[in-house]
């Protein structure tokens, strides 16, 4: 019985030991083979510098405003239509004063010397409204816009002749 205890036994430690080398040659199987050789790092480029801040792009301080930049509009004798000319006027008097928007002005309504105190009075008014209904029409609120008549009362030119009435025949237009 001791040679079969001992037989027994021989077996168990061999198929532990077999079991142990087969499980032990599988997991080295498994591993990754280790690299012979190391591989050389690659230089790391220098860091590129940063190009400058662009600078933002600045505006222009806006001007400041003054009624003088405006245009007057010039009327025919006896009229308060707008002619092409006087359009034109308004026209460059509307962009400034869209590019100003806190700007304020009266419209001053002018007559040249001929005709009576009242008619010129009257005339000068619907001018100034001619120009504000103009300027209104492009753009311009009307809060901005004031009217008054001076009729014959202020020239422009103190002449006495047809060149001096066309430039007294006017819209003219003065700081709020």
């Amino acid at each position: 019985m001791r040679n079969r205890t001992l037989a027994v036994l021989t077996s168990m430690l061999l198929l532990t030991l077999v079991f142990g080398v087969t499980s032990c040659a599988r997991k080295a199987a498994q591993t990754p083979p280790t690299p012979t050789t190391t591989p050389t790092p690659t230089p790391t480029p220098p860091p590129v510098p940063a190009p400058p801040p662009t600078p933002e792009p600045t505006t222009p301080a806006p001007t400041k405003f003054t009624a003088s930049d405006l245009q007057p509009a010039f009327f025919a004798l006896d009229s308060y239509v707008l002619d092409d000319a006087a359009r034109g006027a308004l026209d460059g008097d509307a962009k400034m004063l869209r590019d100003h928007a806190d700007a304020k002005v009266v419209i001053e309504g002018h007559c040249d010397e001929r005709g009576t105190v009242e008619y010129n009075q009257a005339l000068g008014e619907k001018r100034a409204q001619a120009a504000r209904d103009y300027l209104v029409g492009a753009g311009i609120a009307t809060a901005r816009l004031s009217i008054i008549s001076y009729g014959k009362e202020r020239p422009f030119d103190p002449g006495h002749d047809e060149a001096a009435w066309s430039k007294n025949r006017r819209a003219h237009f003065t700081q709020k």
